[in-house]
């Protein structure tokens, strides 16, 4: 179905920044350079400068960024780490594959983890808190990091819809031991296939990813550190996100901040409909998705497809009911009612104004009826 305003525009985007795509892959096709060149050094190098980091470490996805964030930080058999439900399934799947537990929370208004109920779920075997930053919202980590050195626990912080997204002036993957970034293709910056990263300031943690990442070899020495992983991000898409981030990035930030408000203005007087306008000054939000909620889900939902409004859902039902994962019920009643109601709106660097009204007022036009 071709949509009016599709939920992201690749084809789009793709034809805007063609020049200077087509320039980095060519770049490194015609040089030879594809695994592990200078490229992926630069990258590395610029996206730890922006998030406010010493080191970055380039790898083929914001899993891996997890897994080996986990694994760096000690965490392993029998310990417990703390985490949320309402999230991709990689933030579990990360902890279980460490053979540590994970531990899940609930979230609050912003659907984050809620501070509130964190010191509850600590135990003797409790080793890490892993806050999950949604839809370009940080979560509290002036909260977060005064609990993590009271109980002396690691900060792992999964970044993966937050690059650019501040507490009190500090970027989103600068607080905790790591931060852990995706650049899937509909991040606010992604590759053409999968990438990720992990950023820090602790060079044992920089150097474990980094062996851990390509079969547990140091590169310079060839010396076998670990039964490692084949886990690199690959030169091209390297290349490629280097393109973005330091020429387009915070352009799309600032684009996207500006649609946020079109749509903060048309449907605050919908009653029926929570907006993402959090309060808060010390957040810097940079709506990686721009999230609604409403009882009328479904319906509304049914109603902007037939109006050509392309929309999707994160997460259709709580990560506990699907049985396979074996997580249980932590019994989690705002995560619950979250996947009941929330719907994410159109949102990228190609959204218009005129595709805001659209939404905008396809979604009234739904309540008047």
């Amino acid at each position: 179905m071709a949509y009016k305003v599709p939920f992201v525009d690749a084809r789009k985007h793709y034809a805007t920044y063609k020049k200077e795509i087509d320039g980095a892959i060519i770049g490194c096709l015609e040089n030879g350079d594809l695994i592990y060149r200078q490229q992926l050094k630069t990258f590395e190098e610029n996206l730890a400068s922006f998030v406010g980091t010493k080191y970055a470490v380039g790898l083929n996805s914001g899993y891996h960024a997890l897994h080996f964030s986990l694994l760096a930080a000690g965490i392993g058999p029998g310990d417990e780490v703390i985490t949320v439900a309402h999230t991709f399934v990689a933030t579990i799947s990360a902890i279980v594959h460490c053979g540590a537990k994970p531990v899940l929370v609930d979230v609050g208004r912003d659907y984050n983890i809620n501070c509130d109920l964190v010191e509850k779920a600590i135990t003797s075997k409790t080793k890490a808190l892993l806050p999950v930053h949604l839809n370009g919202r940080i979560s509290d980590m002036g909260r977060i990091m005064k609990i993590a050195e009271k109980y002396k626990l690691a900060v792992i912080e999964d970044s993966a819809q937050a690059l650019g997204a501040a507490f009190d002036g500090k970027r989103a993957g600068s607080f905790g031991a790591a931060g852990c970034f995706s650049f899937y293709p509909f991040k606010i910056l992604g590759c053409f296939g999968d990438g990720g990263a992990v950023t820090t300031n602790d060079p044992a943690v920089a150097r474990a990813v980094s062996l851990l990442r390509f079969n547990g070899e140091d590169r310079e020495t060839g010396e076998y550190h670990y039964h490692g992983y084949t886990a690199l991000l690959d030169n091209v898409q390297a290349a490629v996100l280097n393109v973005k981030l330091t020429r387009f990035f915070p352009k799309w930030v600032e684009h996207r901040r500006k649609v946020a408000a079109l749509y903060h203005e048309g449907l605050r007087g919908v009653k029926q409909i929570q907006i993402p306008d959090f309060p808060g000054k010390s957040f810097h939000d940079v709506f990686q998705n721009y999230v609604i909620r409403t009882a009328d889900r479904d319906a509304l939902r049914a109603h902007l497809k037939s109006s050509g409004v392309e929309t999707l859902v994160h997460w259709m039902k709580p990560v506990w009911e699907h049985k396979a994962l074996g997580l249980g019920n932590p019994a989690l009643p705002e995560t619950a009612a979250i996947c009941k109601e929330v719907i994410s709106l159109p949102m990228s660097a190609e959204t218009t104004p005129e595709q805001v009204e659209t939404v905008v007022n396809a979604i009234k036009d739904f309540y008047k009826r």
